[in-house]
């Protein structure tokens, strides 16, 4: 109970890493589990626009989307007290990274590309993976994105084959470590 008092008390705590990760399983079971207010930074776009994140990438191109994401980040991460779970391609653009590692606690939700994979295979809802080879397109992304992931994050968390709970658990033991 102290630890959750304690973790309570704290800033904001922002979840960054691939698609698939975990972010958003992960950022509900955080935020119940300390009693905070939990928001995914994609659907909080797909409420503002009234439109699902592959609309907004057929309509806008991912430029576009990237433009709305910077503004709903910024917006977010100025709250106080909350857990948020980004969109992976959200440490592309070098105002997210300010934002979230100057206002918040990040953790990176580290994963491997056979779990990636695993994990996004039936999911129509991932406009990047609609390519005739998934594997070589999150190769690609974890090339660049990685280096980006560790530089922002100050924590980092592997998530493969572990059960979120767990993967939950081990998140809040090394928030009290780093606080």
């Amino acid at each position: 109970m102290q630890d959750e008092q304690r973790c309570n008390s704290l800033t904001n705590i922002f979840l960054i890493g691939s698609m698939g990760a975990g972010k958003s399983t992960l950022g509900r079971l955080l935020a119940t589990a300390l009693k905070r207010p939990f928001y995914d930074s994609d659907k909080v776009i797909e409420e503002r626009c009234g439109a699902s994140i592959p609309w907004i990438f057929d309509l806008e191109g991912e430029e576009g989307f990237r433009e709305r994401e910077i503004q709903t980040i910024d917006d977010l991460t100025q709250l106080k007290g909350i857990i948020l779970s980004t969109g992976g391609g959200s440490v592309i653009k070098p105002e997210n990274r300010q934002h979230l590692k100057e206002r918040g606690v990040v953790i990176f939700l580290r994963t491997t590309v056979e779990q990636q994979l695993l994990r996004t295979s039936n999911d129509r809802n991932r406009p990047l993976l609609q390519t005739d080879d998934p594997r070589a397109k999150l190769d690609a992304l974890k090339k660049v994105r990685d280096p980006l992931y560790l530089a922002t994050a100050h924590i980092v968390v592997d998530t493969d084959q572990r059960p979120p709970r767990q993967v939950m658990l081990d998140i809040k033991a090394q928030l009290m470590q780093h606080l």
